[in-house]
């Protein structure tokens, strides 16, 4: 029984690390997503950013050519009242110049208005460059490391999903059959160590009968209450012990 627990116990080391290194790989592109997912979201508040910017700049610059279209209308509205005639045409280009000047005044009010937008934009969007550069550096230099974690644990995996095939040959068909069996129950803890009488997993006290036939069985025997293969480790006092090495 020995032999038969401790390769079952092998097999059951090798799946638990086997079924660890997978989770791993599987987590490491959702962590890749993750950043990615980020580095994305900040890239399209940048460009938000740059092209609220980009706005504000030609909104103004529309505005400058539209002070100089309403300041040559003055110009030309002045070299004309020159030669009005009556009062009545006097009044009329005033009342353009005025309109004109207006017109001035509102565009250079919403200038500024404007102006000062865009400083904080401004401010904003070189902050993000610089932000957005390192979070970049950051991002290629974490999935660089998932990579090269990826292929380490690959390669530990082809190792031991090798060692496990090899294990799984050794075992009796019906002793692996009761391991996949139980391993599926019981999400991968397919052996208990006794512990002062009781199955180490389920906590259940075994009958005095049934562990005694546990000790002296060379057949591999399950917990009568949980159904986990059973391994019995025997206490081993000093005397022993030191007799065993002599």
């Amino acid at each position: 029984m020995a032999a038969d627990i401790e390769q079952v116990a092998r097999l059951q080391s090798l799946d638990l690390k086997i079924a660890e290194l997978e989770r791993e790989v599987a987590t490491l592109p959702k962590h890749i997503a993750q950043i990615e997912k980020a580095l994305d979201s900040h890239l399209r508040r940048l460009e938000a950013d740059r092209a609220a910017l980009v706005a504000n700049q030609k909104e103004r610059k529309r505005l400058e050519d539209d002070v100089k279209v309403e300041s040559q209308k003055i110009s030309k509205l002045r070299d004309q009242m020159l030669g009005a005639k009556t009062n009545e045409q006097y009044r009329a280009f005033q009342h353009e110049i005025t309109f004109c000047e207006d017109s001035i005044r509102k565009a250079e009010d919403r200038t500024l208005d404007l102006m000062s937008e865009a400083e904080p934009l401004d401010i904003n969007v070189k902050k993000a460059e610089a932000a957005l550069k390192e979070e970049k550096q950051t991002v290629e230099a974490e999935k660089t490391r998932a990579r090269e974690r990826t292929a380490v644990d690959q390669k530990q995996l082809e190792q031991l999903r090798a060692e496990r095939k090899t294990l799984v040959a050794g075992l009796k068909p019906q002793t692996y059959r009761d391991y996949e069996r139980i391993r599926k129950k019981w999400h991968g803890a397919v052996v208990a160590e006794i512990e002062n009488g009781r199955c180490g997993a389920c906590q259940i006290v075994l009958r005095p009968q049934f562990f005694q036939d546990l000790r002296h069985s060379a057949e591999l025997m399950f917990c009568e209450s949980c159904g986990r293969f059973l391994h019995y480790n025997p206490p081993v006092s000093f005397e022993q012990d030191l007799a065993a090495h002599q």
